[in-house]
């Protein structure tokens, strides 16, 4: 047999094999149950890093598991193409962004296709391809019928030099444009949403259903769309015939409005401002625009504002009360305006305070409504309590208040109950370049027309020029934006806004199924079949963004009667980040390459100033990242595969370490050097009765069995799966019965168990001890529960609570049985002579205990 343990040429011998048999390739046969194992696909950047590995990995091992348990398996990988680094590479490099893109997915294939990962690459989809993209018009497509794709004006950055819109990243955290250094506005333009909000209740609802998913991913979700019952009401404008309509949760609270703010992009702003509050409005509104969204609801922040002069009424009281803007209000959020009640919200309590506007006590906690003050409130009261200063309403409970106030403001024309969310429908719209268009035509005469779906895809064209400058390339290029409108056929132009690249992500495991369907985004049935996803792997990044926006993918396409079921993924692993050992000299904050640093004596090699130590997530920015083609040109890929299953949990950030890498490889040599040491023709035939060696032996390989086994299904226990395996080739290494056919089924369960989480050498020593077939087509092995029923245990003998020795005796045996074998042992008899046993104290399995 072979001597050593030639990792490349093993692994490169068997992903040739396994490509040309088709190994990998998903099973038909329709009699099988079905298993959809999925790692969220990703972005071609080019170069594979460890977090991918172990996503990888950890999804390769559950769809192996699964075809040895019997079942057909889907295990795709596509590739989550469109976006702006692919712009930036055709500013920066000059060259197209499908170029920079296919490149990549090249490159990042092959270092996958050498992870030996069992993917079945005729599944392959890439979303810029436009046999992918066509079917994402289509979807959207699907949605503008709906009435969930509309139009609205929304709040976007804006780079006054460069003239163009900027995408959230491509603003520094000084609020500044990444590329002109100018300070972003905040611009309002007319763009694309999709109507999550409808959807908003289900999501919630539905979240009881994953009881495959992390409590903490669900509960994101929940806080994400948070749920409110209150009450709108309006407030009419003295002058005008508009109304400002507010949310609020706090109905109790509307005798003590006394204020409204809009925020400053609010439509009413310029209606309700009078002519001597203009300029100053104007130039607030100025200011306001530069800020972000987290600089102007910021907590830590001072809450500016400013009176617009306007007046509104209280309905309630009849008071007229004064209209004013402030940055923390959004008009993106709830209605855009918010009801000032400063004697019952700590927020509006300070603001109140600082521009000297009234407080109006209208809540006191029960039992002071007697000495309650009504001039000076020194703390928002936020509690429940008993109303006063409130009409009819003064001396009810807050509590109950709430819908006496709400239905008193239905039958008064006021307002009406209402549940809102503060999940905001979704801005899709992107002025850029690499990403699906949006497939709308804008004709004079029919107005928003959608682009007949015999039309699809409408294709980004390839010849455009990339400044960084100005509107998208597409809005640049006249011969794209002007065509006839394909309803009368009058000149009209296109929408030159692509689609947000999440939207090609929402729906992409829905067509793996179905992969290269030209005809249809993809055959119900085959869909149907396949899906939900059994098991989802990837990051807690994408715990509410990707996660939502698919189960709102998932819901919307179930009422176009495209699918069957209501939530895309069943479960789902949210792996751990991998860290290393990071070097950063705490006094320039800089961080030091691991190669400069002497880890005995972590000094800047520039500045000999002492190093803080520490782990990291691995990022080129930390110079702390591990290559994975060195891992695995050094060891092999299946001791990359070991090391990242054994040393953490799936969900649990791990922490490189070279040491336990190389200790990996050290026990796949050894599992080589057993299995290849191991000569089967010497085995003798079965005896009727086992020696007790044997028995203890396979006692041990069924134990392991059973053991990995379990660790394989529900959370996927990868780390204690991979040292159970150990324990059984230390088993195996220990026995001496090698001639027995015991020691035979050892070394073949150490195969057959390895297979899923090495690969590679599995296979090889599977063909080297004369096995036929691959060994990733043998059934999942099953434990014998007869074998696991010890025929002896090591009984501990005590006087006085201390060991004085140990004894083999019967499994089975009974407290007494267990008392007399102990009394007869040397280390009892030579303890307790001349001694009067006073108690003796009998721990079945474990130990007798002698008190003299």
């Amino acid at each position: 047999m072979e001597s050593r343990y030639n990792p490349a040429a093993v692994e490169e011998k068997w992903q040739k094999s396994w490509a040309e048999i088709g190994l990998d390739r998903t099973s038909t046969d329709e009699t099988k149950p079905k298993f959809y194992a999925l790692s969220m696909f990703p972005y071609p950047s080019g170069s594979l890093h460890m977090g991918h590995v172990r996503n990888y990995v950890i999804t390769d091992v559950i769809a192996r598991l699964k075809r040895m348990q019997g079942y057909r398996v889907l295990h795709p990988m596509g590739w989550d193409a469109f976006g702006l680094p692919a712009e930036n590479a055709a500013i920066e490099r000059g060259i197209p962004p499908a170029k920079w893109t296919y490149q990549n997915i090249a490159q990042m294939r092959s270092q996958l296709q050498r992870l030996g990962l069992s993917i079945d690459w005729e599944k392959e989809i890439a979303t810029c391809a436009p046999e992918y993209y066509q079917w994402t018009q289509w979807i959207f497509l699907q949605f503008f019928q709906a009435g969930l794709a509309y139009q609205k004006e929304a709040a976007v950055n804006w780079d006054p030099i460069d003239q163009t819109v900027l995408a959230n990243e491509q603003v520094d955290s000084a609020g500044k444009s990444w590329r002109s250094g100018a300070v972003v506005e905040r611009k309002l333009l007319r763009q694309w949403f999709l109507k999550i909000t409808d959807y908003a209740e289900q999501l919630l609802k539905d979240l009881d259903k994953l009881t495959g998913w992390p409590e903490r991913v669900k509960t994101m979700q929940a806080n994400w769309i948070s749920k409110s019952v209150g009450a709108y009401l309006e407030f009419p404008i003295v002058g005008l015939e508009e109304k400002i309509g507010v949310f609020t949760t706090r109905p109790d609270t509307v005798y003590g409005v006394t204020y409204v703010v809009l925020a400053p992009e609010h439509p009413l702003t310029a209606s309700v401002t009078t002519p001597e509050q203009k300029e100053a409005v104007e130039t607030f509104i100025q200011e306001v625009s530069s800020q972000s969204e987290l600089e102007r609801t910021a907590e830590d922040k001072p809450k500016r504002g400013i009176p617009t002069g306007g007046i509104a009424v209280n309905p309630f009281t009849g008071s007229e009360i004064p209209i004013w803007i402030a940055d923390y209000v959004l008009y993106e959020y709830g209605t855009g305006a918010v009801m000032g009640v400063p004697a019952h919200d700590e927020r509006d309590f300070k603001f109140a305070k600082e521009k000297q506007l009234p407080i109006q006590l209208v809540i006191v906690p029960p039992g002071t409504v007697k000495t309650a003050s009504k001039t000076s409130v020194k703390a928002a009261y936020t509690e429940p309590g008993i109303l006063i200063n409130s009409g009819a309403f003064e001396g009810m409970d807050s509590t109950k208040a709430k819908n006496a106030i709400v239905q008193y403001a239905e039958q008064k024309g006021y307002g009406k109950a209402r549940v809102q969310y503060r999940l905001r429908d979704w801005l899709i719209s992107r002025q850029r370049y690499w990403g699906a268009p949006i497939p709308i035509i804008y004709c004079a005469s029919c107005g928003t027309v959608p682009v007949p779906e015999q039309d699809l895809p409408v294709r980004l064209p390839e010849e455009v020029a990339f400044t960084g400058r100005g509107s998208s390339p597409l809005a640049q290029l006249d011969s794209w934006v002007n065509v006839p409108c394909p309803t009368c056929g009058k000149p009209s132009v296109r929408e030159t806004d692509t689609m947000d690249t999440f939207i090609d992500s929402s729906w992409y495991f829905l067509r793996f199924p179905d992969a290269k369907n030209p005809q249809a985004v993809f055959a119900s049935a085959k869909t149907n079949d396949w899906m939900p996803v059994d098991q989802y792997v990837g990051g807690i990044e994408h715990a509410i963004l990707h996660l939502l926006y698919s189960r709102f993918f998932t819901k919307v396409l179930r009422d176009r009667q495209l699918i069957n079921f209501d939530e895309p993924f069943l479960s789902l692993l949210t792996q751990g980040m991998v860290q290393a050992v990071t070097y950063k000299n705490p006094v320039t904050n800089k961080y030091i390459p691991s190669a400069q640093v002497d880890e005995k004596e972590p000094k800047d090699p520039e500045t000999g100033e002492e190093l803080e130590v520490f782990y990291e997530k691995m990022s080129k920015s930390k110079y702390n990242g591990v290559a994975p083609e060195d891992v695995i040109a050094q060891y092999g890929v299946d001791t990359a595969r070991m090391f990242i299953l054994f040393k953490a949990p799936p969900e649990k950030d791990l922490e490189w370490d070279q040491a336990d890498v190389e200790g990996q490889f050290r026990f796949l040599n050894r599992i080589w050097r057993l299995v290849t040491e191991f000569d089967g023709a010497k085995v003798r035939s079965q005896t009727a009765n086992l020696s007790s060696q044997e028995k203890e032996l396979r006692r041990a390989i069924h134990i392991a069995i059973k053991e990995v086994t379990d660790d394989l299904e529900g959370e996927y226990h990868l780390n204690t799966a991979v040292s159970e395996l150990m324990k059984l080739s230390n088993a195996v290494f220990d026995s001496k019965c090698t001639d027995s056919p015991v020691y035979a089924e050892g070394i073949e369960t150490l195969m057959q168990l390895l297979a899923p989480f090495a690969p590679h050498i599995a296979e090889e020593l599977w063909h080297l001890s004369g096995k036929t077939g691959s060994v990733h087509q043998q059934t999942w092995l099953t434990y014998d529960p007869d074998a696991l029923v010890a025929d002896e245990m090591t009984l501990v003998i005590q006087i006085m609570g201390k060991t004085r020795g140990t004894i083999q005796v019967p499994a089975q045996a009974d407290k007494q049985e267990l008392e007399n074998y102990a009394r007869q042992s040397e280390a009892a008899q030579r303890h307790l002579e001349g001694k009067q046993i006073k108690k003796v104290i009998v721990v079945p399995g474990k130990l007798v205990n002698f008190v003299i």
